[in-house]
């Protein structure tokens, strides 16, 4: 199991009904339903790509914003467009410099070196840019943590007009005007606007029709909102519904270009392709310092300059990959022997800080725990970390903030400084972090499921009938079903021995998927296991033949008898605030723990499964409930009076049966001594 909780939705039958008779097929039905869509006007503004846009002057500080750029371009004052290197943040400065030429703006763009400058406004660029002669620095995607650099500008003689999409902090910088709906004295009713949406409002307030700034870069506000992960709800949904509908017909040469390059097809593109086509080489820009190339892509009207230009770009992403794949080489080559590490801290001077943080996520998912990959120079290096199963990355770099230079970031992804001679001290207290909190935390890696549903409702039909949820992404995901009680027929490993090819069976119904990056000993299958499967419907095109394939997410054993996944109980337990209830409801009696004995002594070699999954695994063989939390105190029994050693490692469990010691009194275990105490307490 990749997941440890399997969250399935249950659709409400009468809203089925409703949403049926609306005109929806009855899969597209039970998956609104599940999202919780009750009627079908529910469906119908949900799903709306037609939606009326708020006014750009509900933000706060657009007036200002709008009147001050209005004087610099009737002033024909000198104008900087100043972005990040990122595709929110290319897409937003180009969209705002050829709004700003076209309608007569001496303007000129700007977005900083990733690897020479950094993140957002800085020092340096402002006084490059006072060096040209510039009046007015607008930011687009940055600015909004920039106080020094907002004072710096005031000294210039810079006035300075900051749109920004990200979380404000409790002192704002001091610029003509501040653009960002997350501001807490504002009242604009999107709060999950991209970099590029909060540009296009400048740009639709200066116009006075947002109708018209969206005919000419619709394109634009959907590539910058879908590449930035924002929710495709509302006004999001609008700009990339239009985005998509205008790449398709008649796409700006840039564009077009690079879906030919790319081999990403007009008819069918999708928000999911500009997710893992164009936007990856878009990016590639960024990453690999030659940012020019992005931003010159879309700007250009030369369909031949467009074609090299997007050749580039391609290139530099095989580029990006080659060297990914080789720094992914070298950091697992760096790995110490064995089992790896509660936490990976590694650090070389040789890697790309382009690319380390592509490489620390593919890692931190394949060897199951946070991993921070550092970029050396000289006595400093310069990190970008990961997080997996629920460690929060942005609490343990606070926790360790004495050893380090700087940080930021969030849970999941977070980068920071450090000196040279402090890694080391570093590595071991962030595993420090990491072992205990593995250890006291049955990780809770989790998926959300829209219904589960049975064979003969997975027809070609069927998935063609979810178009309707286009566009899916962020906020209205591609649907994810279950399907119970499956015996695997057939396996084949493809694609050089690192997929999964499967043949599924229920009945006389056969279903062919595929799991991506997954072999039978991660997936922990074998033929005529009985499983249950978390997927993606898609319908595979060859030869002219549409058929069912499950794009397969993750697979547990079927279970006949209840198998909760809850472990509140056992962290009670762990934490010493045990309960009279808790230990009720914990205290295993003979028959469990002879039910679990029985598999772990028939199992004969060492055991290495997730808990869920070995939770599972025990009640298919036995045909018994039996909850994650009991699984563990019995474990936890078996330890105390040495039947058996477990080591707990990230997401799994090892446990290795200790030999000559087939019997012993259960009663003398520390664990079922303090069950019994809190109970009759």
């Amino acid at each position: 199991m990749k997941y440890g909780v399997w969250n399935v939705q249950q659709p409400e039958r009468n809203a089925v009904n409703a949403l049926v008779g609306a005109g929806y097929s009855p899969l597209t039905a039970m998956i609104l339903s599940a999202r919780g869509m009750k009627t079908p006007e529910d469906a119908h503004a949900c799903l709306r790509c037609d939606a009326p846009l708020p006014d750009p002057f509900r933000m706060t500080d657009m007036d200002l914003a709008a009147g001050r750029v209005g004087i610099a371009m009737t002033r024909g004052e000198k104008i900087a467009v100043f972005g990040d290197y990122d595709v929110d943040g290319i897409t937003s400065t180009c969209l705002l410099t050829s709004f700003l030429r076209r309608h007569g703006a001496d303007c000129v763009s700007y977005i900083p070196g990733r690897l020479e400058e950094g993140y957002g406004l800085n020092p340096m660029a402002i006084r490059q840019l006072h060096a040209e002669g510039v009046k007015l620095i607008i930011t687009v995607d940055c600015g909004i943590t920039a106080v020094a650099e907002a004072e710096l500008c005031r000294e210039l003689g810079i006035d300075l007009v900051i749109t920004d999409h990200h979380e404000c902090k409790e002192i704002l910088p001091k610029a003509i005007a501040v653009v960002d709906p997350h501001r807490p004295d504002g009242g604009y009713p999107h709060k999950t606007l991209s970099g590029v949406g909060v540009a296009f409002k400048l740009a639709a307030a200066l116009c006075g029709s947002q109708e018209e700034v969206l005919r000419d870069y619709a394109d634009m506000v959907c590539l910058g909102t879908v590449a930035d992960v924002m929710p495709l709800l509302g006004e999001n949904r609008v700009f990339v519904a239009r985005g998509l509908e205008a790449m398709r017909s008649h796409p700006r040469p840039g564009i077009a270009a690079l879906m030919r390059e790319s081999g990403c097809a007009r008819e069918t593109l999708s928000a999911t392709a500009i997710g893992f086509m164009l936007a990856p080489r878009i990016n590639a820009a960024g990453r690999m310092g030659q940012i020019d190339l992005a931003v010159e892509l879309f700007l250009t009207d030369d369909p031949i300059r467009a074609e090299e230009l997007a050749g580039r770009l391609c290139e530099l992403n095989r580029q990006r990959q080659t060297v990914e794949s080789a720094i992914y080489a070298q950091a697992v080559s760096m790995l110490p022997a064995g089992q790896p590490p509660e936490a990976i801290v590694l650090a070389d001077e040789s890697w790309h800080q382009g690319v380390v943080g592509i490489v620390a996520s593919r890692m931190a998912e394949e060897y199951c725990c946070p991993t921070f990959l550092i970029c050396l120079d000289g006595d400093h290096g310069k990190a970008s970390s990961r997080s997996f199963g629920g460690f929060n990355l942005f609490t343990s770099l606070t926790a360790l903030a004495p050893l380090l230079e700087s940080y930021g970031g969030h849970e999941l992804a977070a980068g920071f400084t450090i000196t040279r001679d402090r890694i080391s001290e570093f590595r071991q207290q962030m595993c420090r972090l990491a072992g205990e909190f593995y250890q006291d935390t049955v990780t809770r890696t989790q998926i959300d499921i829209d219904c589960a549903i049975t064979p003969e409702m997975l027809t070609v039909k069927g998935i063609d009938s979810l178009s309707r949820l286009e566009p899916c992404g962020s906020g209205c995901p591609k649907p994810v079903l279950m399907m119970e009680r499956l015996t695997v027929d057939r396996i084949s490993m493809v694609g050089n021995g690192r997929h999964m090819r499967l043949r599924l069976r229920q009945g006389n119904h056969a279903i062919n998927a595929i799991f991506f990056s997954a072999n039978p000993e991660t997936a922990s299958i074998e033929p005529g296991d009985l499983v249950d499967v978390a997927f993606q419907p898609q319908v595979n095109e060859y030869r002219g033949e549409r058929t069912v394939q499950m794009n397969v997410l993750d697979i547990r054993p079927s279970c006949a008898a209840p198998c909760p996944a809850d472990t509140g109980n056992y962290l009670l337990l762990r934490s010493g605030k045990l309960t009279a209830e808790a230990a009720g409801r914990l205290l295993p009696d003979r028959v469990t723990l002879g039910t679990v004995w029985r598999f772990l002594a028939a199992a004969g070699a060492p055991i290495r499964e997730t808990p869920m999954c070995l939770c599972r695994k025990i009640v298919r063989r036995s045909g018994a409930p039996l909850s994650l939390e009991q699984l563990l105190v019995c474990l936890d029994i078996f330890r105390d009076v040495g039947l058996l050693e477990t080591q707990r490692l990230h997401k799994y469990i090892t446990i290795r049966l200790t030999p000559g010691s087939e019997k012993a009194d259960l009663s003398r275990s520390q664990t079922m001594q303090r069950l019994l105490h809190a109970k009759e307490s």
